[in-house]
C-alpha cells in the first residue's frame, strides 16, 4: 500500500511535468472507485491551469483556481506521467490530459483509490477527508513535546498510537516498525509509558526514516511505482520489517514477528524496551 514516502515521491515525480499546464480533457473509463468520480469532472477542470501539486497525509492535491482535486492511491494505485495515446491497460481508469504534450494516468487494480473534487481551494483543510488529521511528520508541529503530550494516559500500543492519523499522518506500518527499532522502543508497550526523552527520540527517528525513504523513492513491496514509473528502493534497506525470525542487525538475536491489529509487527525483544 502506498504510504507517505511513496505519495511524496509521486508528487515530486509528476510536479515538474504538469505544474502550470492547462487541462484539456479528463477521460474517466471507470469512475467506480472508493467513491464515485464526479461525472462533471471533465467540464469542471477542462481549460483550468494546474497551479500546484502538493501532498497532505497520503493524498495528492492537484490545485486549480476553481478548487482542489484530492487523489488517493488506495491499496495499489499509481499516478504516472504518460504520452497521450499511450496503450491503455486493464486498470488504467482515469487520464487527466494536458493537450498533446502529456497526461496523468491513474491506475488502480483494486479500485480503493479516489478522485475527489473540492470546489474551494481556500477551504481545503476543512474538507471531511482532511479536517481530522494530525500534523505532518516532517513538520515542526510534530515534536517530542507534542508526541509526549498526546500520549499521556494512553493504553494503546505504541506502534498503533504512532500509526493513528489523528496523532500524526503518514507513519504507515513499514515505517512504524523501522522507526521503533531505530529508537529502541518496544512496539507493544502502552503509549502512555512514553517518557519525554523517549518521545523526542522516537520523533527524531520517525523523521529520519521517512526522509530517507523519500530520498530512496519509497518502498516497493508489491506493485507501487512512482510518478516516473520507477520503483522505490527503500525496501532494500529495511532493518526489521519482513525479517521476522532473522538475526537482529544489532544483537543477532532472532527478531520476533507478531500480528497487531492485523498488521505485521517485527521487533527485537532484546534491543527494544
Amino acid at each position: 500500500m502506498p504510504e507517505l514516502p511513496e505519495v511524496e515521491t509521486t508528487c515530486r515525480g509528476i510536479r515538474p511535468h504538469v505544474k502550470g499546464r492547462v487541462v484539456t480533457d479528463v477521460v474517466v473509463r471507470n469512475g467506480r472507485l472508493r467513491w464515485p468520480v464526479d461525472t462533471q469532472l471533465a467540464s469542471i477542470i477542462s481549460g483550468s491551469t494546474l497551479r500546484e501539486v502538493s501532498r497532505r497525509a497520503k493524498y495528492v492535491m492537484l490545485t486549480f483556481d476553481a478548487g482542489v482535486l484530492l487523489v488517493h492511491l488506495g491499496m495499489s494505485g499509481s499516478l504516472r506521467v504518460i504520452e497521450p495515446g499511450a496503450a491503455i491497460g486493464k486498470h488504467d481508469h482515469i487520464d487527466v490530459v494536458f493537450g498533446r504534450a502529456l497526461a496523468l494516468r491513474f491506475n488502480d487494480p483494486r479500485r480503493f483509490g479516489a478522485f475527489v473534487w473540492h470546489g474551494d481551494a481556500a477551504t481545503i483543510d476543512a474538507h471531511a477527508l482532511l479536517a481530522h488529521l494530525g500534523p505532518e511528520p516532517l513538520s515542526e508541529d510534530f515534536s517530542g513535546d507534542y508526541l509526549y503530550t498526546q500520549a499521556r494516559n494512553k493504553k494503546t500500543p505504541l506502534k498503533s498510537f504512532i500509526m493513528d492519523a489523528k496523532v500524526v499522518v503518514g507513519v504507515g506500518n513499514i515505517y512504524a516498525n523501522e522507526a521503533l527499532f531505530a529508537a529502541g522502543l518496544h512496539p507493544l508497550k502502552d503509549a502512555g509509558k512514553l517518557t519525554r526523552p523517549k518521545a523526542a527520540r522516537l520523533v527524531a527517528e520517525i523523521k529520519t526514516v521517512l526522509a530517507h525513504a523519500i530520498e530512496r523513492g519509497g518502498t516497493t513491496l508489491r506493485d507501487f511505482v512512482g510518478g516516473d514509473g520507477k520503483p522505490g528502493y527503500f525496501a532494500q534497506e529495511l532493518n526489521v520489517y519482513g525479517h521476522g525470525g532473522k538475526p537482529c542487525p544489532r544483537c543477532a538475536k532472532a527478531l520476533t514477528e507478531k500480528r497487531l491489529q492485523n498488521r505485521t509487527t517485527v521487533y527485537c525483544s532484546n534491543c527494544q524496551k
